[in-house]
């Protein structure tokens, strides 16, 4: 009798599934990761064991782009009026399943900010990324203005820094960090703006779809627009500093005694010194000009202007002052890096002195002299 084939198992399903990407982290696989799978059957012809494999098929895994613009300190940033380059910090996190531009844009709109209170606007708004990884503003260094190639699951710190205007009447101006994602894969150029695609999905392509779901429900920030915001307030607690002058005098010579036990006779020179002391500890004073008209009786000496040393109590006599430097009448020489001035007006007979900046807790001093007339 002929023999007969019967198939005696049927085909059993089977898959796998390759991967060009390292594990995937809270963001999930990683987008444009090719996932592989192919079907397995076994079956036996007359006791003989056989296989089958099926084609392949594979697509790619699309981008979820999601991210987390949160407040990086614990409440608004002080500041005084008038300050300069006030700094308040926030952090963006990348929670897509890929690298990640991100746009950086600041508004002050106060319903954008939703502070009660808020009052006045700040000046000079200006972004900024951290560049060394030490979540503090460095002047110079963190100098970037958006967020370049941030990777699935990273953080980055980014700076509004502005300036206060001075007005008495202002109390507090909220500011909001609106972060846009935009495309990445260029170390360096800022990427375009994604957008998400339309259609059906394309297994060849790695599709964009926006899974940010932060709906404020006032309309100000929808769900699945790409984009995240986090807001704080310049609040001004500090509207004055206890700033102090203190002047002493010092015969330095006269004509008969010279510089021994000089007295003031016709012809002593005198030296005059202004102590100017910021007694807030943490508050900068800004441009502080002092002013001094040389008394009846005496003529400027030329050139005696000095200012720049930091000084130790409340006169120069007691306590003396080490350094300083020397400064033309016309006001062409400033003090390096301190930047600070001084002048003899000869109409007025008027000595000026100008400091920048004194900050809280320091005392700076300025001496002149005279002649007895």
């Amino acid at each position: 009798m002929a023999g007969t084939a019967a198939v005696v198992a049927i085909g059993i399903a089977t898959g796998t599934a390759s991967a060009q990407a390292q594990a995937p982290g809270p963001a999930g696989t990683a987008a444009g990761t090719t996932v592989t799978n192919t079907a397995q059957a076994s079956y036996s012809v007359n006791g003989v064991q056989q296989s089958a494999t099926s084609n392949a098929v594979n697509f790619v895994v699309d981008r979820k782009v999601n991210l987390t613009v949160t407040a990086n300190q614990p409440a608004n940033t002080p500041v005084s009026i008038g300050q300069t380059a006030a700094v308040t910090t926030f952090k963006v996190t990348n929670n897509t399943n890929g690298t990640q531009d991100f746009l950086l844009s600041p508004t002050q709109l106060p319903i954008q900010n939703l502070f009660a209170g808020d009052n006045f606007d700040v000046e000079n708004i200006k972004i900024f990324v951290d560049s060394n990884g030490n979540g503090t503003y460095d002047a110079g260094v963190d100098t970037a203005t958006y967020i370049n190639e941030l990777g699935a699951d990273q953080s980055a710190i980014v700076f509004i820094v502005a300036d206060i205007p001075n007005n008495q009447a202002n109390v507090l101006a909220g500011v909001t960090l609106i972060v846009q994602v935009a495309a990445g894969g260029d170390a360096a150029a800022q990427g375009l703006p994604l957008a998400v695609s339309v259609g059906a999905n394309n297994d060849t392509v790695v599709d964009v779809v926006f899974a940010d779901n932060d709906s404020d429900g006032l309309g100000l920030d929808v769900a699945l627009n790409g984009q995240g915001r986090a807001s704080l307030g310049y609040e001004i607690t500090t509207r004055n500093v206890a700033l102090t002058v203190a002047k002493s005098q010092l015969v330095l010579s006269d004509p008969i005694n010279l510089a021994i036990a000089p007295k003031a006779i016709p012809g002593a020179v005198v030296q005059y010194c202004l102590i100017v002391n910021n007694g807030t500890v943490g508050t900068p004073a800004s441009n502080v000009t002092l002013s001094d008209v040389i008394p009846a009786n005496t003529t400027y000496v030329a050139n005696s202007i000095s200012i720049g040393a930091l000084a130790l109590g409340q006169t120069c006599l007691l306590t003396g002052i080490v350094g300083g430097v020397p400064l033309a009448d016309d006001g062409t020489i400033t003090v390096p890096v301190l930047n600070f001035t001084g002048s003899y007006n000869g109409n007025t007979k008027t000595v000026n002195a100008t400091i920048p900046t004194l900050l809280g807790g320091t005392s700076v001093a300025a001496t002149f002299r005279v002649t007895i007339n």
